[in-house]
């Protein structure tokens, strides 16, 4: 028995144990495994998972892949076994896997996904457990905190802030108004809309009140930080389907950065957080930066599995 068998056998349901459904699963998966490239920002998606998760979305009950490999799958009728082969055949033309099961996981949040926004990555974790971190710190000494999430996208960081942080208001925003409607269905689909309010609005100009100016406790941003040279280049599931508002950091790829670090002192309390996250090989000239300047301390770099800087969380003075 092969692992992708094994796989298959250990937890499945009674019509999957018959030689028949196994079969369908083992060509099926060859199939997958065979046609697809499977990219590295999404480490979650294998041959297995990406056939688990389209299994569960061919039978009605679609799931992200980290749902779908803890659960058992479904019986296929003739009708949702051709409707499983038209989503493969979808996968394989390109199209993110997310944005055919419309979901994906964040910090454990089953969450809505699609074209309207960036698919939540994986490396986007370190930056939401830094500003779930930098939350409960100041929740200890404040009844309600004011949390602020710029360049949110379908809202992933925000809301997870909202579930992790009980006294947290979080309010969030977006350049593009396709993303904040998804980012409102999230918040009604994870029951946190009335913690999590979402704006459209260029980077933080929707705060422009004296609701947030000097007051906001914990700033986050997951900015586009690739450089516009480099957008076309990516691969085409990538390129050609989610939004490039969401990677085009710029001729340098720190165009949103720059204006971040410049414009948060203007709403982050003396005392309050800012965690942004930062594409590969530019957190140690954004370290270098913020540490010469007097207007943030207690920087902390935070790193990947291969202690690569991808978020940096920083107070104000």
């Amino acid at each position: 028995m092969t692992a992708s068998d094994d796989s298959f056998t250990k937890d499945q349901s009674t019509q999957e144990k018959t030689p028949q459904a196994q079969v369908m699963y083992r060509q099926l998966r060859e199939r997958l495994e065979s046609a697809l490239t499977f990219l590295p920002d999404k480490p979650e998606e294998n041959p297995d998972s990406t056939l688990r998760a389209l299994w569960h979305a061919a039978a009605g009950a679609p799931k992200s892949v980290r749902l779908a490999t803890l659960e058992p799958l479904p019986e296929l009728d003739e009708v949702k076994q051709t409707l499983l082969a038209q989503l493969i055949a979808k996968r394989i033309d390109g199209i993110p896997l997310a944005h055919i099961t419309q979901r994906q996981s964040f910090m454990n949040l089953e969450m809505l996904a699609g074209p309207e926004a960036l698919v939540p990555r994986a490396e986007t974790e370190l930056l939401a457990g830094a500003a779930i971190a930098a939350a409960q710190s100041v929740a200890q000494g404040q009844s309600e905190l004011l949390v602020v999430d710029v360049c949110t996208g379908s809202g992933n960081v925000a809301l997870a802030i909202a579930q992790r942080v009980p006294n947290a208001m979080v309010y969030a925003a977006d350049l593009s108004e396709e993303a904040v409607a998804l980012a409102r269905r999230n918040a009604q689909y994870l029951g946190l809309d009335t913690r999590a309010k979402f704006f459209a609005g260029d980077l933080l100009m929707p705060f422009e009140t004296a609701e947030f100016l000097g007051k906001v406790d914990v700033l986050t941003c997951n900015p586009p930080y690739i450089n516009s040279a480099k957008v076309e280049l990516m691969a085409s599931e990538i390129s050609e389907h989610e939004p490039k508002l969401a990677f085009d950091g710029g001729p340098f790829g720190v165009a949103i950065l720059m204006r971040l670090l410049q414009e948060a002192p203007k709403f982050v309390r003396p005392g309050g957080w800012l965690v942004f996250e930062v594409g590969l090989g530019q957190g140690p000239a954004l370290i270098k930066r913020l540490e010469k300047n007097p207007g943030f301390h207690s920087l902390t770099p935070i790193l990947d599995e291969s202690e690569a800087v991808r978020a940096i969380s920083v107070r104000l003075a």
